[in-house]
């Protein structure tokens, strides 16, 4: 399993282009991200501590979820990722 160092994600998302959320959007995102983890959790798919911490910064840097979902294609390598948005894939320092 490949990990993240989050602290190089936060300094990637940071020089981010981006608008972030407002303190009433914070509020909304963070009941939401609270939901689904709990949905996860009652499906037997709960979070790792990593994921947690790994969401848990997204919402500290209010990132949009819309721009959440495109960091983490990008980290993912997944094929619908935006190449160019400046985030370094899971696993490619190593």
């Amino acid at each position: 399993m490949t990990t993240i160092d989050l602290d190089t994600l936060r300094s990637e998302v940071r020089a981010l282009d981006y608008v972030r959320g407002s303190p009433a959007e914070d509020t909304m995102w963070r009941e939401d991200d609270e939901d689904a983890r709990a949905n996860l959790a009652i499906e037997g798919m709960a979070l790792t501590p990593e994921d947690d911490a790994l969401f848990d910064m997204m919402r500290d840097e209010r990132v949009p979820p819309a721009l959440a979902t495109q960091i983490l294609l990008r980290l993912l390598g997944h094929p619908d990722a935006d190449p160019a948005l400046a985030i370094t894939p899971a696993g490619a320092n190593c």
